[in-house]
């Protein structure tokens, strides 16, 4: 049944099929289901009074209680690891191009930036539990890939303008080229480099800072944002050494996701942290004053105590992966259990609510723990939902 609604009366869920009524000159791509509150502050943003909807479609949010943000469904996760996918094809390119010295083309950038940027703005968190869920085999590409969706989201999270995440995912994407300049043999080294090899391996800072200052098109936001992400606030980062209130809102940013992100990821001579593990070596860098700590603390929150897409361990003795929030508690938030660590054997799906459940988590754990392979965990979701 079509009905129409003033977009003050939307609600997550609603299946928009037009615009009735504007100030603007607003387009809909194509009808499509309202996924989060984002959307549609995006929408009153846009001076859209009133919208036709087909209630037929409604979608009740699979959500712990009636507060639900988002939502987040297989066609969901299935775009992320398509944007995901491409966005490494590309970083490829990139690296390949700077490698044999040829200028960047800045177009594909550009037009995956905003992809991801439409993603995170329509289901919030289904790039980040991609992210989270990916098979980590491709450090180099994979790294700069999450550090610019996550920048995306943080920035979203403090309600940054959409030009403004344009050019910070931009620069985040590009922040790490160029580390195609440094011996593999100090790259991929597996352990403490030698202070010979990591006075080679700063080096890919000033590399970067060059490669993209010669790209035609590119912002000085991108440029500035890339040319910040090693600086620290006391002074000691590379390669400039930039101190304090010299280093801008968006270089503290990018700091912590990008140390955030190598934290997390799994290489191959070092399993990643647990997230939570990971949160209180942010919060110990803000208290050495190399870290903003005020920003830490925001980014902890925007991205959740216990991540969409994270693992955790249940008391059951469980393994689950977390698939909503639950802002009103936080520590206990929508799981899907999969595993069972005495059994040590995968077991049939469900979901529990931990705010209604006498189960609880004992702590987030990642797969490398249980030698467990995320892929067949990310096969398992998208077949069966």
């Amino acid at each position: 049944m079509l009905i129409e609604k003033e977009v003050s009366e939307l609600k997550v869920g609603h299946f928009v099929v037009k615009i009735i009524q504007q100030e603007g000159h607003f387009t809909l791509t194509s009808a499509g289901h309202i996924k989060s509150k984002a959307v549609i502050n995006h929408l009153k943003s846009k001076t859209i009074y009133r919208v036709l909807i087909d209630d037929s479609k409604t979608l009740v949010p699979k959500s712990i209680d009636s507060d639900e943000n988002s939502i987040m469904d297989n066609k969901d996760l299935e775009h992320a690891k398509a944007i995901i996918d491409q966005s490494k094809s590309i970083q490829k390119k990139l690296f390949d191009d700077a490698l044999k010295g040829n200028c960047i083309n800045l177009s594909p950038v550009v037009d995956i930036v905003n992809k991801s940027i439409d993603a995170i703005f329509n289901s919030p968190d289904s790039l980040s539990c991609m992210l989270n869920i990916r098979e980590k085999d491709e450090y180099l590409f994979e790294h700069s890939v999450a550090v610019s969706i996550y920048i995306t989201i943080f920035s979203r999270y403090l309600d940054l303008k959409r030009d403004i995440i344009e050019q910070l995912s931009i620069g985040a994407f590009l922040h790490d080229i160029g580390k195609i300049k440094i011996p593999d043999a100090i790259l991929n080294k597996p352990g403490k480099l030698t202070d010979d090899e990591f006075t080679i391996m700063k080096t890919h800072a000033n590399h970067s800072i060059s490669i993209i200052k010669d790209t035609p098109g590119i912002s000085e936001l991108s440029l500035e944002v890339a040319a910040l992400h090693h600086e620290k606030l006391d002074g000691n980062g590379y390669p400039f050494q930039v101190k304090a209130d010299a280093i801008t809102l968006y270089g503290r940013m990018i700091s912590i996701c990008d140390i955030f992100d190598a934290l997390t990821a799994t290489r191959v001579y070092k399993k990643g942290f647990a997230h939570n593990k990971a949160f209180a070596i942010l919060r110990e860098l803000g208290k050495k004053n190399q870290l903003d700590a005020n920003l830490v603390d925001h980014f902890i929150r925007c991205v959740g105590v216990f991540p969409i897409g994270s693992l955790v361990q249940l008391e059951s003795n469980k393994l689950a992966l977390v698939n909503a929030r639950n802002d009103k508690d936080p520590t206990n938030p929508h799981v899907q259990s999969f595993y069972h660590v005495e059994q040590n054997q995968f077991i049939n799906k469900q979901e529990i609510n931990l705010a209604n459940s006498q189960d609880s988590i004992v702590k987030g754990v990642s797969a490398e723990e249980f030698n467990l392979d995320m892929g067949k965990i990310v096969e398992m979701i998208l077949m069966e939902g």
